[in-house]
């Protein structure tokens, strides 16, 4: 029982990603091992066709350079053939959209017909649909460990650029082991780390710097240079 239990379970922020190797729209490809020291933006959509998924993948297309300066591979998935995929695709890159016209989709969308990678992943999830896979994210970096992980219900369509900021805070956070608060972008202030004696704590508090300040002993930040 617990054999079978561990198995299914959902992957979780901090493990590494489960492997697999499927047919999609660029080939076959084995993940993670096809894409290690990338980072990669993995991510489901509800079926071919629809229109809040027409809507983000044109403006994925219209991101992928983007996403492509910061060393990040996109992979999609449905539970559609690979058929349909392709026919998808060579629509979409005839739509105009929201200043996005005749996007080119170049990065790889899986076709999970048996459903073994979205069951995998938890993509599945039988109270909204047992055929269809809901916009699920995962942020998944060089190392294949899953750093972090979105679900959105299907009537909502992902802001990627929230999601592309994500990904820009955990490589500025393991580049230079800081922390970003809320709302953060890029150019803004950083958390760092807090002090783990009375006396360094004090001493922070007493003799801010011209690049760190504090607005209590346990809120540390460092001043980002603004461009």
């Amino acid at each position: 029982m617990n054999e079978e239990t561990n198995s299914y379970r959902l992957p979780l922020i901090g493990d590494k990603a489960p492997e697999f190797t499927v047919l999609t729209t660029q080939g076959t490809i084995n993940f993670p091992e096809d894409f290690k020291g990338k980072w990669v933006l993995f991510f489901s959509h509800p079926s071919d066709f629809t229109p809040v998924c027409t809507t983000e993948f044109m403006t994925l297309a219209s991101m992928e350079d983007s996403f492509k300066e910061m060393n990040t591979q996109l992979i999609g998935l449905s539970v559609d053939s690979l058929y349909s995929h392709i026919a998808w695709l060579r629509k979409i890159e005839e739509l105009e959209w929201n200043g996005i016209s005749k996007p080119k989709i170049n990065f790889p969308i899986i076709a999970d017909l048996n459903m073994k990678v979205s069951t995998k992943y938890g993509m599945l999830q039988p109270n909204v649909s047992s055929t269809q896979a809901v916009r699920a994210v995962f942020i998944i970096d060089p190392e294949s460990v899953i750093r972090a992980i979105i679900y959105y219900p299907l009537t909502t369509g992902r802001n990627f650029e929230e999601i592309r900021r994500a990904i820009i805070a955990l490589q500025k956070a393991d580049a230079e082991h800081c922390s970003t608060p809320a709302n953060w972008i890029t150019g803004k202030d950083v958390i760092i780390p807090t002090p783990t004696t009375c006396e360094e704590a004090e001493r922070y508090m007493a003799n801010p710097s011209d690049t760190e300040y504090s607005l209590d002993w346990f809120l540390r930040f460092r001043k980002e240079s603004k461009k």
